[in-house]
């Protein structure tokens, strides 16, 4: 079946079309308790804003389009994710098909997409901004390449779309844009395609996509650069030799995570022809090695300047993706006999497609067997079921936003709020028309410390002059765990109005 669906990029499309239902029935069929940016994009659906935090707004603005249509619900938050990477893939195929002008080929490269596992594994675990980055970066190859090839407006078009797209899904996309011009500059016949009239339109569709995010930076950029520059950061250590040489240990591993897997089966299943492929080259070899030496050069750069000493794999998702199109595109500068090649890879991408079905699958299902839970393990529904045995909220304010999240997917018609946001303070309180319910996180098992609201909230009550009626906690098994191995919760029942 995969030979037949690698001679065009049509019917390859068609298979990977099969894959994400299977991926979304099999997230459907497991615990409904949400993973972390599911958690996420769940109580941030309630809000449409220029701006939310951390992240750039593009998958928040999609997520509320699609809650809005269809209301929350699991299928809500899986189907959108499973159809960006679905896009990704098709879109890959595309570039694919500029850049190798042959359409079995492309579509080989389109499903060799599963060999880096950020796009394969950890974009369906759990990320939600990384997947749009990676549908971003797959469109804006696409539309790159074409607008090298078929300079039309549509190509400059389509490269506008996918920049603006892309500078609103992660941060890190900007310095794809900008290697892509280093990339073309020493082609005389390329380097026009920068200075041609319709490039103004490009930018044009880009400022005009990122134009309400950009107004909300400008005031905001310190709250919107803190959780990243804290994940890069060193701690404690001194600025120096040392942190620096750190930060750039930790860039050449995340390159050697990010591409060992692709290069590795490529090298198993071409075998030498690989090996003599990588002296062989041409001109769209050349322009996608420039492409990620400038943005991996703008990685080096930007680890030197912020003192950073981590650098994660996934932050390479927009650079690296072009990897299994290069592969291709070198071996055919080499004038290489693909075919046996091709037959002994086919095999291992089904294998591969099959392996994350069940990797994801399994570390839920088999999280007993090692005692390590994910969060689709917590019993969510459960919790929620006690809590509310006697009353429904009106109104439910979480600790954070994973249990808030959860809390919207239990209780859709309900309005979720966190301390600080939608707005500072929680005024909530006294504006509720009903019982407000009040949860955090507990331990494993409840405890006395559990039924302890956080000061966070016992202040706001205070100041608010409003006392809770009940504070408790609760504890329940995961789901597929072990005997003894429960998550907890802490919650209490406040009415408006008593003091």
């Amino acid at each position: 079946m995969l030979e037949r669906a690698t001679r065009t990029i049509k019917t390859a499309g068609l298979l990977l079309a099969a894959y994400f239902v299977l991926n979304i029935v099999l997230r459907i069929a497991l615990p409904h308790s949400l993973e972390l940016d599911e958690a996420e994009q769940s109580f941030f659906s309630q809000y449409l804003l220029a701006g939310y935090g951390p992240q750039p707004p593009f998958y928040n603005w999609m997520q509320y389009a699609v809650v809005s249509v269809t209301g929350m619900s699991i299928g809500a938050l899986i189907v959108p994710k499973n159809i960006l990477l679905f896009l990704c893939y098709l879109f890959y195929g595309l570039a694919g098909r500029e850049a190798l002008k042959d359409q079995a080929l492309a579509a080989v490269g389109m499903l060799a997409l599963i060999t880096l596992p950020q796009v394969s594994f950890m974009a369906q675990q759990d990320l939600t901004h990384t997947t749009a980055l990676l549908f971003a970066s797959a469109l804006f190859l696409y539309g790159f390449f074409r607008t090298l090839d078929r300079p039309d407006i549509g190509s400059y078009l389509l490269l506008g779309l996918a920049t603006g797209i892309g500078l609103i899904s992660k941060y890190n996309f900007a310095l794809m844009p900008a290697a892509a011009l280093i990339a073309i500059l020493p082609d005389a016949e390329w380097r026009r395609r920068a200075f041609d009239w319709r490039i103004l339109a490009a930018i044009a569709v880009a400022l005009v996509i990122i134009l309400p995010h950009a107004i909300w930076l400008r005031d905001n950029l310190a709250f919107a650069s803190s959780d990243t520059l804290v994940k890069m950061a060193a701690g404690n250590e001194p600025a120096g030799i040392a942190r620096a040489g750190k930060g750039l240990i930790a860039f050449v591993v995340a390159i050697i995570a990010f591409a060992a897997l692709p290069i590795a089966i490529f090298a198993a299943t071409f075998r030498r022809d690989f090996v003599r492929a990588l002296s062989a080259g041409n001109r769209w070899t050349g322009m996608m090695e420039r492409m990620m030496l400038a943005s991996l050069a703008g990685i080096v750069l930007i680890v030197l300047f912020t003192g950073s000493t981590t650098v994660r794999e996934r932050w390479l998702d927009p650079f690296l993706l072009v990897l299994p199109i290069y592969f291709l595109a070198k071996m055919l500068a080499a004038g290489i006999d693909l075919s046996a090649g091709l037959r002994r890879l086919r095999p291992v991408l089904s294998v591969l497609m099959a392996c994350v079905l069940i990797a994801l699958g399994l570390r839920v299902v088999g999280a007993g067997l090692f005692g390590v839970y994910s969060r689709p393990n917590v019993p969510m529904a459960g919790l929620s079921r006690e809590m509310t045995r006697q009353a429904e909220p009106a109104l439910v304010i979480a600790s954070d936003t994973y249990i808030g999240g959860n809390m919207r997917l239990q209780f859709p018609d309900v309005p979720v709020v966190i301390p600080d946001f939608p707005a500072p303070g929680i005024s909530a309180y006294a504006e509720a028309k009903g019982p407000v319910l009040v949860v955090w996180r507990g331990r494993k098992t409840a405890t006395a410390a559990d039924a302890v609201m956080p000061e966070r909230f016992s202040s706001a009550l205070a100041t608010a002059g409003i006392a809770p009626q009940e504070i408790g906690s609760l504890s329940l098994p995961y789901y597929f765990g072990r005997q003894g191995d429960n998550f907890a919760l802490g919650y209490a029942w406040v009415q408006p109005g008593t003091r």
